[in-house]
């Protein structure tokens, strides 16, 4: 069977993904977020994660300047806070994260903020830039992870109290189904 050519949209071929929305602040301290799907752990030891952000974006600029960022798990009751996060850009927005009804809150270790309404948060120092074209992949060492009573256990999501938010591309989201386990080996 002949395949169709998707090749202008491959990247959308490993979507649904996470949408999350990533904090940092300038060098004043003032506080951004932009929405981010391109986003995968790197390693374990040590705790590592990397994000893509296009070298276009307001907040690219912000996290290579300050070296910081707050990766913000969103459920998906925010898909309308994360699509605003994701569209309108800090350079024409005062207080970005208020005008998309979110709170910023101190987080524990950096001085990006975290989002209070997100029911996790991973805070990042960058440790590496990789030049990648129209974006760059920041990798960032986990300082501090954690997340709400309830809604991670045992290494899981509790989908029963919280679903995290997927974005399938442009203005489409889904939320994840319910976990269910391999067989395993015959």
């Amino acid at each position: 069977m002949a395949k169709e050519d998707v090749m202008s949209a491959f990247y959308r071929l490993l979507h649904p993904r996470p949408a999350v929305l990533v904090t940092c602040v300038d060098r004043e301290g003032r506080p951004n977020a932009i929405a981010v799907s391109w986003i995968t752990p790197v390693a374990r030891e040590p705790p590592t994660i990397a994000i893509c952000v296009a070298k276009k974006r307001y907040s690219h600029g912000l996290i290579a300047e300050t070296g910081e960022f707050v990766v913000n798990i969103p459920s998906d009751e925010l898909v309308e806070a994360v699509h605003f996060c994701g569209t309108v850009s800090g350079r024409d927005v005062e207080d970005k994260i208020a005008k998309a009804g979110l709170t910023a809150r101190p987080a524990k270790v950096v001085r990006a903020p975290i989002i209070e309404e997100c029911p996790a948060h991973i805070e990042c120092r960058v440790v590496q830039v990789v030049d990648c074209g129209s974006h760059d992949i920041f990798i960032g060492q986990v300082v501090a992870a954690y997340a709400d009573p309830g809604a991670f256990e045992g290494g899981f999501w509790k989908l029963e109290a919280v679903r995290p938010l997927l974005h399938a591309g442009g203005n489409a989201y889904s939320r994840p189904e319910p976990t269910f386990k391999a067989k395993g080996r015959p």
